[in-house]
């Protein structure tokens, strides 16, 4: 297994620049491990492909501002800082840009009330910064959109899943964009179950996997939490033969890392850098709603993990050759 085995081109225009409105709207293409097949339907049609009793796991997980532009003070260069993870109170591991300039000992201003300190330099463009104030920290921030949307969003709200509650992610869960409160609502109404879980998206949603050998990709950490009533649900959900439905792949990697080695679900708080390639033993999903990823990415060699190579191959060139919008704001898939 290669990492290049999970390239391919795709044609910027295929990469969606703003969000479909309404968000249920956005096209959904299906997919059967059972039989190879294809259909091609619309994100609110979705209902149409669910049983009673199924159980649908989301991430809860809510964006943070996590983007930062500042100034360092003395020399006025601009430096953009985008927050990682919380190490403790105002001290953040961050992602700085330009990186090569900015050492241990340096303070950038934000705003009159915030500036940090850089404490510690990491690998890359990894530093550890020490805020002056964590609330204005909250205020200065901006919403991170990816690298690859080019047009400013006019309402951040549209990159957050409906159901966020729980702030930690540099990235939005994207999978669920596509759910509005009255899809979920008819989705309930046909006896479908609700779990919600919490894993904050980190780096590696927009990290091209560098080696060759997948398998010796450093993963970075996200930090996630099942409940023991979410554990208890879903494990209820297996010993009665009813599926659960994964929405997201981190979920997915939740959920794995929840039951990795064991034959149950088990409640989880804590670090998880769950690699998932081609090979892996699946234990606890049987469906997945996922939207089109980035070449080299960990998240297409999971799909690929739980559909086969072969067929995730099949169903992007289906795709493109449809015209189906890709990445954050783009069209949907449902592996059944």
């Amino acid at each position: 297994m290669k990492t290049s085995d999970f390239d391919y081109h795709l044609p910027s225009e295929f990469i969606a620049q703003t969000p479909i409105e309404p968000r249920d709207h956005s096209r959904l293409m299906v997919i059967h491990r059972a039989d190879g097949s294809i259909e091609h339907r619309h994100f609110f049609e979705i209902v149409d492909f669910l049983r009673p009793g199924d159980v649908l796991v989301f991430n809860d997980s809510r964006v943070m501002p996590a983007r930062l532009i500042g100034r360092k003070e003395g020399s006025g260069g601009k430096v953009e800082i985008l927050l990682l993870r919380r190490l403790s109170p105002s001290l953040w591991e961050t992602l700085v840009r330009p990186a090569r300039r900015v050492n241990v000992g340096m303070r950038v201003a934000f705003a009159d009330d915030l500036h940090g300190e850089i404490e510690q330099s990491g690998a890359g463009a990894i530093r550890v910064v020490k805020f002056s104030d964590e609330e204005a920290l909250e205020r200065a921030g901006q919403m991170p959109l990816p690298p690859y949307i080019h047009i400013p969003l006019g309402d951040p709200e549209r990159y957050q899943t409906v159901y966020s509650r729980v702030n930690g992610s540099i990235a939005a869960p994207t999978a669920g964009l596509h759910f509005t409160p009255a899809l979920l609502q008819r989705v309930e109404e046909k006896g479908v179950q609700f779990a919600f879980v919490t894993l904050h998206v980190g780096l590696d949603t927009f990290s091209p996997v560098r080696v060759e050998d997948p398998r010796n990709h450093p993963m970075h950490k996200e930090h996630g939490q099942i409940t023991p009533e979410v554990a208890q649900q879903l494990n209820e959900a297996k010993a009665g033969g009813r599926r659960i439905i994964c929405v997201g792949t981190t979920t997915v990697r939740l959920l794995e890392q929840a039951a990795h080695k064991r034959k149950r679900i088990e409640a989880f708080q804590g670090w998880t850098d769950l690699l998932v390639l081609p090979g892996h033993r699946f234990r606890t999903l049987d469906g997945l709603i996922t939207n089109f990823h980035l070449p080299r990415s960990t998240l297409l060699m999971l799909v690929s993990a739980f559909a086969g190579k072969e067929f995730i191959q099949r169903a992007y060139h289906e795709a493109m050759r449809l015209g189906y919008r890709f990445y954050s704001f783009g069209d949907a898939m449902l592996i059944l």
